[in-house]
């Protein structure tokens, strides 16, 4: 059997709605997979459907380098906006045909770490990860659909990126392909330009991109997963936008625009 992380987020989850196109070809996609013999963990994010709680809640959110700034109080509120999540697109995803559960990272202790403190509060960086829960389900046949929130020491609830906590499941479950569903369709040397993307880089691009700055905002984190997903024993990290039906599909055969992160 193969294995493959998918990472979904951004507009591609604008809708999770029973019948979104893009959900429909999501499950359709993983189900083909299925087929042929290759597990697959979705990890998704909410950044959208967090800002929105937080605004109908009068809290402003606050950004450092990418990622959320979360204190005690907004950590309940990141939680509670990703499981509503967690629970549509699961509902989505069944409804289309896949056979799948959702999960928290702190469901089997997934995934563990420790709050970065300030400037970011109760965020984490790359997770540890503990795959049996995962293995279990996919021995039964089941599709896990994971938000990234983590457990620290104690058993706090953390908020981890949710790019960097499927770099991280990716590594350690050696994954043939880890596959980020993001909101534009590369990685570009000039964020503002578009005809600046890139089919393919290396590492050593990527931390120069990084370096000067033109990595930036919420592809920072991306980056970053895609990095270490590749140091820790992932094969293949592929790069699009998951707003377009069928990206999953589209992405692994290379018929869309991607940026594949090279070692």
């Amino acid at each position: 059997m193969n294995n493959y992380v998918v990472k979904i987020g951004g507009h591609a989850l604008d809708s999770l709605n029973v019948g979104s196109p893009v959900l429909v070809a999501l499950a359709n996609d993983v189900v083909a997979l299925r087929h042929d013999s290759t597990n697959v963990v979705i990890v998704h994010g909410g950044g959208p459907q967090i800002a929105t709680l937080l605004d109908d809640l009068g809290l402003t959110s606050h950004f450092h380098e990418g990622l959320r700034i979360t204190d005690d109080r907004t950590m309940e509120y990141v939680a509670m906006a990703l499981s509503q999540v967690n629970l549509h697109l699961v509902a989505a995803l069944s409804q289309a045909g896949l056979v799948c559960v959702g999960l928290s990272g702190a469901d089997g202790s997934t995934f563990s770490t420790s709050a970065l403190g300030a400037p970011w509060g109760r965020v984490g960086a790359s997770p540890k990860v503990d795959t049996g829960l995962i293995e279990t389900l996919w021995n039964a046949g089941v599709t896990p659909v994971m938000t990234s929130i983590a457990v620290d020491e104690g058993g706090e609830l953390v908020n981890c990126n949710a790019d960097a906590a499927a770099g991280a499941l990716a590594g350690a479950l050696n994954v043939q392909s880890l596959v980020l569903l993001s909101d534009v369709d590369q990685l570009r040397t000039d964020p503002l330009d578009e005809s600046t993307g890139l089919s393919s880089v290396t590492a050593g691009e990527v931390h120069h991109l990084l370096e000067v700055g033109n990595a930036r905002e919420g592809m920072r984190p991306k980056m970053f997963a895609a990095l270490d997903a590749l140091e820790s024993g992932a094969q293949r990290v592929v790069m699009a936008n998951g707003s377009r039906p069928h990206a999953l599909r589209d992405a692994l055969a290379g018929s869309i625009p991607t940026t594949e992160v090279l070692r």
